[in-house]
């Protein structure tokens, strides 16, 4: 039997609340265990329930979506997957959101079919972001004068000289939004491996998620 995936809503909207429980509701692995209207509740309510997965809108009042990540993400032990979502795709909210540590982003539009797989791939730990968006955040990430400073950049690329040859190899490949499958196709190692040199990679440049360390890496230069 499937191991069921719980599911936290945060979303200022009723109506895309209701909407989004109701899809979810529909995949029978999926549990919405809550669901609150800003940012502020939303972190309490993820400290209570401790979902595996965050539905998480970036506009929203007292505390808006990218602050409310970042709350989340800080729990750890281990925190839960956050998807925010956007009426606009890749645009500066959502870059600083996965800076926050949002794992990755979905339009409001999004289909239903779509947005289970997401949830799902979320919970597993995969990309919630495809290839061509990657590219798109991180051309985006080239032209914004927000990102880390020199001081900050040199610790990135300490971080990364940890790296062993075969995890820049990796890295280099997870910052194209590949999946675990699609790195182990591209590299000729076996699913498990790849999962294991993910995680690796994770704790040694300090990210939270696949989206951070991709970014991290561009920050401070290929590896």
């Amino acid at each position: 039997m499937t191991e069921s995936i719980s599911v936290v809503v945060v979303d200022d909207d009723a109506l895309v609340r209701a909407g989004l429980g109701l899809i979810l509701g529909g995949a029978p692995e999926v549990r919405v265990v809550g669901d609150a209207g800003d940012g502020d509740d939303g972190v309490e309510l993820v400290r209570r329930a401790r979902p595996d997965v965050v539905l998480m809108d970036i506009r929203m009042p007292r505390v808006d979506g990218i602050e409310a990540t970042r709350q989340i993400v800080a729990q750890g032990d281990p925190a839960p997957r956050v998807i925010v979502l956007t009426t606009f795709d890749a645009d500066d909210m959502v870059l600083r959101a996965l800076r926050a540590g949002a794992a990755g982003f979905l339009l409001k539009d999004t289909p239903p079919d779509r947005l289970v797989a997401a949830v799902r791939a979320a919970a597993a730990g995969e990309p919630t972001l495809s290839p061509s968006v990657m590219t798109q955040l991180i051309e985006q990430v080239s032209g914004q004068t927000a990102g880390p400073s020199s001081g900050g950049r040199h610790v990135v690329r300490r971080r990364i000289a940890t790296l062993t040859d075969r995890e820049r190899e990796v890295a280099g490949v997870l910052s194209q939004g590949l999946s675990n499958a699609e790195i182990a196709a591209e590299l000729y190692l076996s699913v498990p491996t790849v999962k294991t040199h993910v995680s690796r990679i994770l704790d040694k440049l300090g990210a939270s998620n696949r989206v951070q360390a991709a970014i991290a890496i561009h920050d401070a230069g290929s590896p």
